[in-house]
């Protein structure tokens, strides 16, 4: 199994394309196909805060429909979906970029891409097992006790990480540093916390380098362990980086 995993991309599409051409894909199909069968993963957030999340949600339901990439889902297409089923969810902490962009669309475009995004979320287990359960996938990451298990309490770590039900001064949850207790065999794949660099701690990679804070785009090549990144075009921002 040779995978490139993504971190959170948040509508950075320019940055996504630039990655995945740096690691040789090819887009003359309209989407990212490698010459030797390397297959993509996602950890999640593809949308919000970004300038171009239709572009991506496009790019990866093609991918997904084309059996070329692992796709699992992040908080933030929680929301969406939740937006998507018209439940009342608060267009803000990003949303509100994402139904900007989909206010500009005629109503034929509109269904369409939200029928698209609702068919990647619907299929899209909430964490891949993969390669004879040595490596995982997950968000926001997941406890060795947790991986097999698929309840509500699961649902909540993978989505938003070991949250204490406190918040920062900025509003984002306070959460518990759960890589630092793991002591599993697989490999764990995650983002959701930006990192200004790849955080690799007791067999853990969190890979959201932030790219939509202005830092950089990054995969992680599976199984070489080797990371690639491209900087950001957005503009930095300091206080979005944490330590965790």
């Amino acid at each position: 199994m040779k995978l490139d995993i993504i971190g959170d991309i948040h509508g950075c599409f320019a940055e996504f394309k630039e990655l995945t051409l740096k690691m040789n894909y090819d887009w003359s199909g309209g989407f990212p196909k490698h010459p030797y069968g390397r297959k993509l993963a996602f950890v999640g957030d593809l949308t919000d805060r970004g300038p171009e999340s239709l572009a991506v949600i496009d790019t990866v339901y093609n991918l997904a429909a084309s059996d070329l990439a692992y796709y699992v889902p992040g908080n933030h297409c929680n929301k969406l979906y939740r937006y998507f089923l018209g439940n009342k969810v608060q267009i803000s902490h990003g949303l509100e970029t994402t139904v900007a962009e989909c206010d500009e669309l005629n109503a034929k475009e509109r269904t369409e891409i939200r029928r698209k995004f609702m068919e990647l979320y619907e299929k899209a287990p909430l964490y891949y097992v993969l390669d004879n359960k040595r490596l995982v996938i997950a968000h926001a990451g997941i406890r060795e006790d947790y991986i097999g298990k698929h309840s509500s309490k699961v649902k909540t770590f993978v989505l938003y990480g070991d949250i204490t039900g406190k918040n920062n001064p900025d509003g984002t949850p306070v959460r518990r540093d759960w890589a630092k207790q793991y002591k599993g065999t697989a490999t764990i794949v995650y983002g959701h916390t930006p990192v200004k660099e790849v955080r690799q701690i007791h067999n853990t990679y969190n890979i959201d380098t932030g790219a939509v804070f202005g830092n950089k785009l990054t995969a992680l090549r599976y199984p070489e362990m080797e990371i690639l990144s491209v900087p950001s075009k957005m503009p930095f921002i300091e206080e979005k980086f944490r330590d965790l």
